[in-house]
């Protein structure tokens, strides 16, 4: 089903409102909700294809790009149509036009590992670790599980993303639980071999134990963080896993 568009009121509405109440209502309306005589990834390939032979590769074809994706054109299909379109609309109008399809194409390769990770597990994902990023080598996100009687955090890794080397502190009980819930990753205490992690697997760190861990360097992968209760419990946050040790500790597998 075609969405509702707006951009001609946004851009125009004061300016040019016939302008944009056609655009609108009757461009994006009326013409593109007419999926019973031509589906939206068709119309998206009559449209994209019709502003690659004008040379509009402008804002305009990128949102027209972004939408043919969205309504089904795959990477291989666009690679195609614009290959196909090139003898009748110009070579070098398809070169313009390949630039931006690669972009916009290339932009859902790394989200689209996201989701299938996501898919995998019960526990989301979270929204970006911002507070801690300043502590990990990566992207890594955060949701909280429970924050009553006990912490429980799922923390999300991208490929490669590890934190860095840190100490739980107490003085009475503390330290911390990780349970492998999705992915494949990796435990490291200091002047020890590092563990691989995988669904299941589960570490106990005591309090005063130097460690890391992260996802290993071809998969996502989640975990649960389970703050063990202690008093004047706190965190102390060291040097970063470099590439060199975490390759090495990684079983020599390459970022």
């Amino acid at each position: 089903m075609a969405e509702k568009q707006t951009a001609g009121r946004n851009e125009l509405g004061t300016f040019a409102p016939k302008f944009a109440e056609l655009n609108d209502d009757v461009l994006f309306g009326d013409i593109w909700s007419r999926e019973n005589q031509l589906s939206l990834r068709d119309r998206s390939l009559v449209t994209v294809t019709t502003l690659m032979a004008q040379g509009l590769t402008d804002s305009a074809f990128r949102f027209h790009l972004e939408n043919a994706k969205k309504n089904g054109i795959t990477r291989e299909e666009i690679a195609e149509i614009l290959t196909h379109a090139a003898f009748y609309a110009g070579w070098s109008k398809a070169w313009a036009a390949f630039r931006m399809a690669k972009e916009v194409w290339s932009e859902g390769i790394g989200n689209d590992a996201m989701a299938k990770h996501a898919a995998s597990m019960v526990f989301p994902i979270g929204n970006p670790n911002n507070g801690f990023a300043q502590y990990f080598n990566g992207k890594s996100f955060l949701a909280p599980v429970s924050k009553e009687q006990v912490g429980i955090f799922n923390v999300t890794f991208e490929p490669g993303c590890r934190n860095n080397w840190h100490i739980h502190h107490a003085r009475n009980g503390g330290g911390q639980i990780l349970i492998c819930v999705a992915g494949r990753g990796y435990y490291q205490e200091w002047d020890k071999p590092a563990q691989e992690l995988r669904p299941g697997s589960v570490v106990n760190i005591p309090v005063g134990v130097k460690h890391w861990h992260g996802a290993a360097p071809d998969s996502w992968f989640s975990h649960l963080a389970v703050e063990v209760p202690g008093e004047e419990a706190f965190n102390e946050w060291l040097e970063e896993v470099n590439d060199i040790d975490y390759i090495q500790a990684t079983k020599g597998e390459t970022l």
